[in-house]
């Protein structure tokens, strides 16, 4: 975060001043006041459950400098703003305007259905040894949203180089808003799928929204598109003006290519392309479905300058940075688990469920263990029977089915064929818990997914923590 006075904070979200004459910020931005550390501003964000407002007399009593906050506050340094999160957003575009005109910062910025989070985290090791780890800001976890790209984007001080950021969408609008605060100078789209279906209510808005990404970049940038998915590749025609398009995927028309792509044991290989330039690729990352994500991060690190055969040499040390994605943990027991619990959508879930039929091979007994896909609306009911019809195709050996909203997995198990207990139904992670404990043994491999709200990630903690 760069030093900002009191009075800057009120210019830049149309705040009025409460208390805060002389009051600079020099520390970081928070909105959890249990981070707050000296010199602070402090967000008062009002919530579901807590209301910010409640925490800024302890957070300036904890050291901060400096409180946003939608009402003057008794005692306390504050800049009064008609909505807070508007204003966070605001303050945000407003540091990103002043470094962009003092430096030389460039934004990279990733959408998509599904991969945004592990792209992220690839771009981030492709591009960290370009500038250094004081040069560069890349989120940790999905910090996508209105809240969490801006808290990303203060982190930028005068020494930022690169920044990272991740930009997720639950409605029409999302992207276009993420962008005006954070226009990207290289906008990478991976796919367009079915999460949160419920809100943008079918699969075309979804595109829709996911196109703002090319209308947001900086004339001069990059638009980066995924050609394997038609609906991404038709967002070429979106391109902002001055902007250039390159695009990625497995088919002879992509700039960036992956060709002979093998899977062994999960893991993905295959022969980077561009141009007439060539480079081997061995992901260290779990499920073929990463070929996408790791051509996405290559493309982008290609356009700022990283040379191919260091990208490609970079994605083979590339290992899991967010938890709960893929991530492949092999007990002492000798049971494997596969954690991909952090969120889920029918496309996801159909690409670990093939993993898990990979990994576990002829000689392994699979295991899915199934939770809620939540946000699909009038198609959910749809979309996971199918999910239970795709696990009795691949020969999962065992599925279970956990909670009332994942049960059409099961009846979509057994319309399919399966019988007798290949596929349980269960109503709890305790009921999900208690069957695991009885029925996992030796050689097993155990997929986890579930959409984050489902709760289903407390039962993969305490998986891979067996035996620990």
């Amino acid at each position: 975060m760069i030093e900002l006075t009191a009075a800057e904070v009120a210019a830049a979200t149309d705040g009025t001043l409460h208390g805060a004459d002389g009051a600079v910020v020099t520390g970081p931005v928070v909105v959890d006041s249990r981070q707050v550390t000296s010199g602070a501003l402090f967000v008062a964000l009002p919530g579901e459950h807590v209301d910010g407002h409640d925490f800024a007399v302890g957070a300036v009593r904890d050291g901060a400098a400096l409180v946003l906050a939608a009402r003057p506050l008794d005692g306390v340094p504050t800049v009064v703003v008609d909505d807070v999160q508007v204003a966070l957003g605001e303050l945000a575009r407003a540091v990103l305007a002043r470094l962009r005109a003092q430096g030389e910062v460039r934004v990279v910025a990733v959408t998509g259905s599904m991969g945004k989070t592990t792209t992220k985290d690839l771009l981030g090791q492709l591009l960290t040894p370009e500038v250094g780890e004081d040069a560069i800001v890349v989120p940790t976890g999905s910090f996508n949203n209105e809240i969490g790209l801006p808290l990303t984007v203060l982190r930028a001080d005068a020494g930022t180089r690169l920044l990272v950021l991740e930009m997720g969408a639950d409605r029409p609008g999302n992207i276009a808003e993420l962008t005006r605060l954070a226009p990207p100078d290289v906008g990478v789209v991976l796919a367009v799928g079915t999460a949160h279906l419920g809100q943008f209510g079918d699969v075309e808005t979804i595109a829709r929204t996911k196109g703002e990404m090319a209308e947001g970049v900086l004339p001069g940038g990059t638009v980066v598109l995924n050609v394997d998915d038609s609906r991404v590749a038709a967002m070429a025609s979106r391109a902002a003006d001055g902007a250039e398009v390159v695009t990625f995927g497995t088919i002879s028309a992509a700039d960036v290519r992956a060709v002979d792509v093998t899977v062994d044991g999960g893991r993905a290989a295959f022969t980077l392309t561009h141009g007439a330039a060539t480079a081997p690729v061995a992901l260290r990352l779990v499920g073929a479905h990463h070929v996408t994500n790791a051509l996405a991060a290559a493309t982008a690190a290609l356009r700022l300058g990283v040379p191919l055969d260091v990208v490609a040499e970079r994605l083979g040390r590339a290992t899991p940075l967010s938890p709960h994605r893929m991530a492949v943990t092999d007990r002492p027991d000798g049971v494997t688990i596969v954690d991909d619990a952090y969120n889920a959508n029918p496309d996801s879930v159909r690409a670990a469920l093939r993993t898990l039929a990979v990994m576990a091979g002829r000689t392994r007994r699979s295991v899915a263990v199934l939770g809620e896909m939540l946000e699909l609306g009038e198609s959910s009911r749809v979309e996971h029977d199918a999910v239970g019809r795709l696990a009795v195709r691949l020969n999962v050996k065992l599925l279970v089915v956990v909670g009332e909203g994942a049960y059409h997995v099961h009846e979509g198990a057994q319309q399919e064929g399966s019988w007798g207990e290949e596929s349980l139904f269960v109503p709890d992670l305790d009921a999900a818990r208690a069957v695991l404990a009885d029925e996992l043994r030796a050689g097993d491999v155990v997929l986890v997914k579930a959409s984050h709200g489902s709760g289903l990630w407390r039962l993969a903690d305490e998986l891979v923590e067996v035996g620990a």
